[in-house]
């Protein structure tokens, strides 16, 4: 299966100027029309030159389609949003701020703030994984102390639950990697059932996962052993892989404040590689999914 694509010749003919891109989040807040709260009916809402508005053709009440979006309030052209929402879909490993400063021709802090919002979309709820899971946990950031994993200094504690079956992937930013810190995360979203099997390595942290009703596979990772039948936790480490090689070398570091978020963008782009709709696509979907639908009065 083909990851759709999208392309830049494809998003400027669909997004060639401001008034296309917000008749798309009109139409996307606004499917079945707008119910006029001011006429208490159904009405036809007309675009306001100059104005990212429409207005009621009986009234003459205002909505703001961008009002609760990411976009609410901002004198960033809509379209400028749109290409940094293209850019950032558009690539395996992200986009740095500092190059969408540059792309768009904003400030670095105009920039930040759109990096910051358009990665808010990536966030995505979490579903029961039933089946093979594989869970792992790994350390990023810190100084370079010459000391591998969790030994070396000042780096961040990340747990990963890999969804063997549907390719999917959840991370978990942790403050450590004891078990009375995993297990949550684990039966959070696992059901419980012993047809449920856990893999992980032979961290002593989960020790308590057959406990719990799950069946537990281990690889013993200190003995050479990778792959052990069907036990091993190759897919998460393969995901761990992507994550660190993609932030060397686009971000150079995060901040252990943000890097949540960072792990969110991975993970969506994870999760949708094989989407048949293009990326660019899911995003601009999740702008209306994720703002209340709400007529503002002038």
């Amino acid at each position: 299966m083909k990851t759709a694509k999208y392309t830049i010749k494809e998003f400027n003919e669909q997004f060639p100027d401001e008034d296309t891109c917000l008749e798309f989040v009109f139409q996307a807040r606004y499917p079945d029309g707008v119910f006029c709260e001011v006429c208490q009916r159904k009405a036809k809402h007309y675009r306001r030159t100059g104005r990212k508005a429409y207005s009621c053709e009986f009234c003459g009440n205002h909505i703001f389609p961008t009002a609760g979006t990411i976009f609410h309030k901002s004198p960033t052209p809509l379209r400028s949003w749109f290409y940094a929402m293209f850019l950032m879909s558009a690539t395996r490993c992200g986009i740095s701020a500092k190059q969408l400063e540059r792309e768009l021709g904003v400030t670095y802090k105009t920039a930040w703030r759109m990096f910051k919002q358009i990665r808010s979309l990536m966030n995505e709820k979490a579903k029961p994984m039933n089946g093979h899971i594989e869970v792992d946990e790994t350390y990023i950031g810190g100084k370079h102390s010459g000391t591998p994993g969790r030994g070396a200094e000042g780096k961040t504690p990340v747990v990963g639950l890999a969804h063997r079956d549907a390719g999917q992937v959840l991370t978990s930013v942790v403050k450590d990697v004891k078990a009375r810190t995993i297990m949550p995360i684990i039966w959070n979203n696992v059901p419980r059932s012993a047809q449920n099997t856990i893999h992980t390595d032979e961290l002593a942290s989960y020790n308590y996962v057959q406990k719990l009703g799950y069946s537990h596979g281990v690889v013993q990772h200190g003995k050479g052993v990778y792959v052990n039948g069907i036990n091993h936790v190759n897919t998460v480490e393969g995901f761990w892989s992507l994550v660190k090689r993609c932030i060397n070398g686009v971000y150079h570091a995060v901040s252990p404040k943000y890097l949540q978020t960072y792990l969110n963008e991975y993970s969506f782009r994870y999760n949708h590689r094989k989407s048949q709709t293009p990326m660019f696509r899911l995003m601009l979907n999740r702008v209306s999914e994720l703002a209340p639908v709400e007529v503002e009065r002038l």
